[in-house]
């Protein structure tokens, strides 16, 4: 429900307890007359070093995170965002359109998550080749490769930093960012997704699609402009990279 702050619409956003990126990115976008309310997804262990432990670390999403919609329902949003991706993207299109399906049972509201944000994002701008590179371990990667090619797009390619950490996320510099992007980049590749929401990535997505001459998708974006976009706000944002600015 709209309020003096969300004049237009106000958002639920679910994040871990780890995350500092996502709440960050929304209000810096600045959307005149949006609205942000973050439910928090306790992590007490926010080890993922390894397949085992990134494992781990979802099943304590998973534990917690009717108590974090739960809280964030208590001001009475329009739309619940999911301000996380590793859990959307598990068991392929099926296992996101479960997950969307249990959030709207739930909460009685629409619902914006990472995977279906990054798949809309992408037929919007016409890309289906793509390279993607996440945080995680080779056992999410896996799971994010499987939604994109189910979902209809050509995967060229696929990686993750292996962050130590759920924190760790939100400390890899621009230096490495810029490198894992190089990595992944190539003549057949029509878009670059970046998936992992405590990654700050925005602000030098930007800069990189003016250098590659090519979209450069951060989730945080994607997730963004869906949610903005469903809801029937189409606020061009001129400096919000491309998708925000052009679509």
């Amino acid at each position: 429900m709209t309020n003096s702050v969300g004049p237009r619409a106000v958002f639920g956003v679910i994040v871990p307890s780890t995350n500092t990126v996502v709440e960050h990115d929304y209000w810096r976008a600045a959307v005149p007359g949006v609205a942000f309310r973050a439910g928090s997804m306790y992590i007490p262990d926010p080890v993922m070093g390894d397949d085992h432990a990134f494992q781990a670390l979802l099943g304590q999403i998973r534990a917690s995170i009717d108590v974090a919609v739960r809280d964030a329902l208590t001001a009475e949003p329009d739309r619940m965002v999911m301000g996380m991706s590793a859990e959307t993207f598990w068991g392929g299109v099926a296992g996101n359109a479960a997950f969307e399906r249990r959030l709207r049972d739930r909460t009685g509201l629409p619902v914006t998550t990472g995977a279906s944000a990054c798949k809309a994002a992408l037929e919007e701008i016409g890309a289906r080749r793509i390279a993607v590179f996440s945080p995680y371990q080779p056992v999410a990667d896996v799971e994010v490769g499987r939604f994109f090619t189910e979902a209809g797009f050509r995967v060229e390619a696929i990686t993750g930093l292996r962050c130590a950490t759920a924190m760790d996320i939100a400390r890899v510099p621009e230096d490495r960012l810029r490198e894992m992007v190089a990595e992944i980049d190539g003549p057949d590749v029509e878009a670059i997704v970046q998936v992992g929401t405590n990654l700050s990535f925005v602000e030098l997505a930007g800069t990189l699609e003016e250098e590659l001459g090519k979209p450069v998708i951060p989730i945080n974006t994607a997730t963004l402009w869906h949610a903005l976009r469903a809801h029937g706000i189409g606020d061009r944002l001129p400096h919000a990279g491309r998708l925000l600015r052009d679509h």
